[in-house]
């Protein structure tokens, strides 16, 4: 005898066909839509960890070299390419195709719901959540006229309705399933056009003195980072120079005294070759955009023309020096000057600017006011090999010193080098001079390249205004009934919420009152109504 308990059921085989039906559903359910757009977060969170190439190949290298173990590892991880990764582009494809998959069924059902009438009308409203009955005077209007006055007044307050034989059902809200498909939508559209922005777009940071400018291909760039489907020919063909930088300072408060009120940067514009020339201004948080580009202030600071000849009097170098601003109010700025032309010898110097220099009696020179009252620079110089030739990428505000020999500094014989403008010091043992010639303002600035941004811009709204739909539209549904009874028209009705209940009973006292006033109703023998 066979022992059934024992038995195994058969289950039926998927199949290839079924086994990718079932993927396709399990990838297309909202809960993997949800789950996916969370790992992205998550997976975009190394991006801002670790330094990217796209930023900065020099400093990625050099994070490798200073990690030698934990470095490589990462790099074959791709946490240096993040955005470019395989990784990080298989989850965001499978969420594109999960909102798209799962947004065309929803929609799709959606549109055949609306074509459909409302529920068809309980047989019993008293076991609805929300029921209530009416005695119609003698005088009243009959069953079907009644029921013809409830249509109206559902359809005043925003029901969808259909006239029945004895009953009018009635729904409204569809807009929250809308509106949540909407949302969804935009969502998608965010998405789409934030890789779109991904692909073409770039931004790069430019530094200008005075009287300089700017034109706009990539070897004009300090620091250059593009999408990984840019070309340099989407680079727009404009120029701009920089005329004047004004700043103003407070000269009234006590407390905030000498802080910089307002920039303004007056520049010169050239939006395409061969077009004319317009005057613009660029202020903090007041962009200038030229073609789509926008361009942004973001640093200022001191720039002093500076010469230096070499120990066989050629000149090595002349021109400005990008002084590295050191404190907040622009009091001192850092100096940093390779001149890898000199000769026998190559130079460096390195030391600061001060706007409005003041000796105390300790004999240290410091800045007493952000403007160039008494401008100085103090100066310590070396000689020997400055490193360039080595191939290895340097940092421009950093002069190594390992290989070079000092010449001037405070703890030496020779002493530091303290120059006014137009002062020129030779430097010992016949390795040349160096003048302070004069002193501009320089600025800092941001150029930021978007196509997407109003696709992303436009499909945000959308989402938000859906979202505000979905959260707040009430889904309902509402029927009455009309029947003869004593010479008495009667009237039911009843209100079901689908989804949450909260406002069901006010609407309803609501809708009683609407009833109230439409006819004359016999008032019922106790004071609660059934």
């Amino acid at each position: 005898m066979t022992n059934l308990s024992t038995q195994q059921p058969t289950l039926p085989s998927l199949g290839f066909r079924g086994t990718l039906r079932f993927i396709w559903n399990q990838l297309t359910s909202m809960r993997t839509a949800l789950m996916l757009l969370l790992l992205l977060a998550v997976a975009a969170v190394p991006g801002s960890l670790f330094p990217q190439r796209r930023a900065g190949a020099d400093v990625v290298e050099t994070w490798i070299e200073d990690n030698p173990t934990l470095g490589p590892i990462m790099d074959a991880l791709g946490m240096f390419d993040v955005y470019s990764s395989p990784w990080f582009s298989a989850i965001y494809l499978l969420l594109m195709v999960s909102l798209v998959g799962c947004l065309w069924p929803r929609g799709r059902q959606h549109l055949k719901t609306l074509r459909q009438p409302p529920a068809r009308t309980p047989r019993n409203l008293k076991r609805l959540p929300e029921y209530g009955q009416l005695v119609l005077e003698t005088n009243g209007p009959t069953p079907d006229e009644a029921l013809v006055d409830a249509e109206k007044i559902l359809k005043k307050a925003g029901y969808r309705t259909e006239l029945r034989d004895g009953s009018v059902g009635a729904e409204r809200g569809y807009t929250r399933e809308i509106g949540n498909i909407l949302f969804h939508f935009g969502l998608l559209g965010v998405i789409v056009f934030m890789g779109i922005g991904g692909l073409y777009k770039y931004e790069g940071q430019k530094i200008i003195v005075e009287g300089e400018g700017f034109t706009n291909n990539l070897v004009s760039y300090d620091s250059f980072t593009p999408g990984t489907a840019f070309s340099e020919e989407r680079l727009h063909p404009f120029s701009i120079s920089l005329e004047n930088f004004d700043v103003i300072f407070d000269r009234e408060s006590e407390s905030h005294y000498g802080q910089a009120l307002d920039y303004t940067a007056a520049m010169q514009v050239t939006p395409a070759p061969g077009a004319e020339t317009y005057a613009d201004e660029i202020k903090v948080n007041d962009p200038l955009t030229i073609n789509g580009v926008r361009i942004f202030l973001v640093g200022n600071g001191y720039a002093p023309n500076i010469t230096v000849t070499d120990g066989n009097g050629d000149v090595a170098y002349s021109g400005p020096v990008i002084a590295q601003i050191q404190d907040p109010n622009v009091n001192s700025s850092l100096v940093v000057l390779k001149v890898p032309d000199a000769r026998p010898e190559q130079l460096g110097f390195v030391g600061l600017f001060l706007p409005t220099s003041y000796t105390g009696d300790d004999g240290v020179a410091i800045s007493i006011d952000p403007d160039a009252y008494n401008p100085e620079l103090i100066l310590n110089s070396y000689y020997g090999d400055i490193g360039l030739d080595s191939g290895v990428p340097q940092n421009v505000y950093v002069l190594d010193t390992d290989a070079m020999t000092e010449l001037n500094s405070r703890n030496n014989d020779n002493g530091g080098i303290t120059l006014g403008v137009g002062d020129t010091y030779e430097l010992p043992d016949n390795m040349g001079t160096i003048t302070f010639d004069s002193w501009d303002r320089y600025i800092g600035l941001d150029l930021h390249y978007d196509p997407s941004k109003w696709g992303v811009a436009i499909f945000a709204s959308l989402a938000l205004v859906a979202l505000v739909i979905s959260l707040y539209v009430r889904r309902r549904r509402a029927w009455v009934k009309a029947f003869a009874q004593d010479g008495h028209t009667v009237i039911e009705y009843g209100l079901l919420a689908r989804g949450e209940t909260f406002g069901l009973r006010d609407e309803n006292i609501k809708l009683r009152q609407t009833f109230d006033n439409t006819w004359q109703v016999i008032p019922p023998d106790t004071s609660e109504d059934s």
